[in-house]
């Protein structure tokens, strides 16, 4: 009987000692992990952590400075012209030279030229040209009335020239301009847009 259990624990580990060498290679080994190094020391994630903290606590004063630059720009482009149309800016115009005109004792005819254009990259510029004969004084008085005016108005253009009649009045051409929105210009098309 000996012989017989001998036998048969050879034979057990004749079968079973390669099958126990296969999942020691094959299955534990894939399950035994070495140990890594770390990719960053502690003083150098402390570092980091020290800069992430400082730049976390400066996001409060840049949202300040965020608001007191929304708010100036707020108040600055309250003098840009509110219109939907460009025809509707130079509208606006025409009518802050004829109530500057009519204010002080002009008579505005009429619009001679009127144009749209770029003004930077988020603004446009709209200006119209009109005739009119006044006084020297009235003239003045009538450029700083329009000064004053709440929107960002700009004389691109004036020509004075004198008069034959006896009250002295000139010939006067102004030109004037105003800011608006930069959908109020009109898309150029051409080769460029290709």
């Amino acid at each position: 009987m000996n012989i017989g259990k001998i036998g048969l624990w050879k034979a057990a580990i004749l079968i079973l000692g390669p099958v126990l060498v296969l999942l020691r290679l094959g299955v534990f080994q894939a399950n035994d992990s070495a140990v890594v190094a770390p990719t960053e020391s502690i003083p150098v994630a402390e570092q980091r952590l020290d800069r992430l903290r400082k730049l976390a606590a400066t996001v409060p004063g840049k949202e300040a400075v965020l608001k007191q630059a929304n708010a100036e720009l707020q108040s600055r482009e309250s003098g840009v012209l509110k219109a939907d149309t460009a025809a509707q800016a130079q509208a606006q115009l025409l009518d802050a030279i004829r109530q500057s005109a009519t204010a002080n004792g002009i008579d505005a005819r009429g619009a001679e030229e009127m144009r749209v254009q770029a003004l930077g990259n988020d603004y446009g510029e709209v200006s119209v040209a009109e005739s009119f004969n006044c006084g020297i004084e009235q003239l003045v008085n009538m450029l700083a009335d329009m000064a004053n005016q709440p929107q960002i108005l700009a004389t691109n253009e004036i020509t004075v020239s004198g008069g034959n009649d006896k009250k002295k009045n000139v010939q006067v051409r102004l030109g004037l301009s105003g800011v608006v929105a930069k959908k109020l210009v009109p898309q150029k098309k051409g080769l460029g847009s290709f």
